[in-house]
């Protein structure tokens, strides 16, 4: 029964939450779902599909299974409304402190910096479903 109302209690954030969904960057190279992270708080992004230059450029880098990656992790929602958390950049290997925010329902842009705001890259994302 605990089990159960813990499933709820996900789905329902999960249905509330307006990051909630499947998002492709702009080449379609790369999917991914944003849910409730597991036994963290926050949101997390973890990839669903990556097409084979995208696991290639990965795996140069280390990261050997691209698909099941959290790219976005222990993201929370700020008072002015971007949300703050890591981002995993595959190509590179490493972990930055990264944003999100959305531009209407079906944008939603990340961005991440190497160090204090220096190096910084942004990455447009579209929501292909909700949920």
């Amino acid at each position: 029964m605990t089990k159960m109302i813990a499933i709820l209690a996900l789905l329902a954030a999960a249905a509330s939450d307006p990051l909630a969904g499947t998002w492709r960057n702009a080449a379609d190279s790369v999917r991914i779902r944003v849910a409730p992270c597991r036994g963290e708080p926050g949101m997390c992004g973890t990839v669903v599909s990556a097409n084979a230059k995208a696991k290639a450029d990965a795996a140069a880098a280390g990261t050997d299974r691209l698909v099941g990656t959290p790219l976005f992790r222990g993201f929370e929602r700020d008072e002015d409304g971007t949300w703050t958390g890591s981002v995993f950049v595959p190509d590179i290997g490493s972990e930055v402190d990264g944003s999100l925010r959305l531009e209407g329902r079906g944008t939603l842009v990340a961005e991440g910096c190497l160090f204090a705001g220096f190096g910084c890259k942004e990455q447009r994302w579209t929501r292909i479903a909700a949920k």
